[in-house]
């Protein structure tokens, strides 16, 4: 009987186990704030905005997939504070980042690093932050479901070709809802690199062949790098002339600014060795994508 008792409980740990694991969340987000420019005393409302958006983006089952612990996706949040307008009102800056993991390496390579300078948003102390996907709440919960749902869509791309096209979808449903909220960042008028053309970019049938050179960059090149290091760069290669292609169509995309805020470290590295024709080949693309940074990339060919 003792014996029977004993298997009992095992099970029911083995499937409590299970269903959570099952149920595992997918981002494994920090959240920083910088108060520094804020005028206040009251310095605890920033902890608990730190605690509450950390819990929101990490305990919401943000898809119907499970990951497990070790595929949870690592992105930081630095929210600066600019302005407070009022009690409980805020204006904003947001750096928003996200990696991934490099297969046979202990690397991890940046796929978003983005910069939205035009967060609005109401927070009080202590009040639950709720989020409904077929309704505006709040321009809080709004954006930062956007950025929970490109975040795992970038992800999905560097993985599977096209296979963020879902979470961009469920994006651009946030920024449909949020229209009627006439909050800045929402719109397409007076700036082509806010939220809206973010969303807009990844569901743009013009910028298919870009998001098919990030998995091509990520699954067939930075994934088997330790194999075959110049087969790779080749591979990274003709997923830049793809970028280029994408960029003389849409010279101001932010999609293609947005991958040169990511990738521009890890490119002149990538290309700084190797093959010397693949490597001025990769240079002068780069170069005249992405002029600002050339600096970066002397290192990529020899003086």
């Amino acid at each position: 009987m003792k014996s029977f008792v004993q298997n009992t409980l095992q099970l029911i740990v083995l499937l409590l186990s299970m269903s959570l694991t099952g149920r595992a969340q997918e981002l494994n987000c920090t959240v920083t704030i910088n108060s520094s420019g804020a005028q206040t005393s009251d310095r605890g409302i920033f902890r608990d905005m730190k605690a509450a958006i950390e819990q929101f983006m990490n305990s919401r089952k943000w898809s119907g997939d499970a990951y497990k612990p070790y595929e949870k996706i690592n992105c930081n949040m630095l929210i600066t504070i600019t302005k407070i307008v009022s009690i409980g009102s805020f204006q904003a800056s947001v750096q928003v980042q996200a990696a991934r993991p490099v297969y046979n390496t202990n690397y991890s390579s940046l796929i978003f690093n983005y910069a939205d300078r035009d967060w609005e948003f109401e927070y009080i102390e202590s009040l639950p932050l709720e989020f409904n996907d077929n309704t505006y709440t709040t321009n809080l919960t709004s954006m930062l479901a956007l950025y929970a749902y490109l975040i795992i869509g970038i992800d999905f791309d560097t993985f599977v070709e096209l296979g963020g096209t879902p979470y961009f979808q469920k994006a651009l449903a946030v920024v449909n809802n949020a229209q009627q909220a006439n909050r800045t960042g929402w719109q397409p008028l007076n700036s082509n690199r806010n939220r809206y053309w973010i969303v807009e970019n990844y569901n743009n049938g013009q910028m298919t062949e870009m998001r098919k050179a990030m998995y091509s960059y990520h699954r067939l090149g930075l994934d088997t790098f330790d194999k075959d290091p110049d087969k790779s760069r080749g591979v990274i290669l003709n997923g830049l002339k793809e970028v280029k292609k994408v960029r003389d169509v849409n010279p101001t995309s932010i999609l293609v600014v947005s991958f040169f805020d990511a990738k521009s470290k890890e490119l002149a590295n990538i290309f700084s060795t190797g093959n010397i024709q693949i490597r001025r080949e990769a240079y002068d693309i780069i170069t005249t994508i992405d002029p600002s940074n050339r600096a970066a990339y002397e290192k990529m060919i020899p003086n």
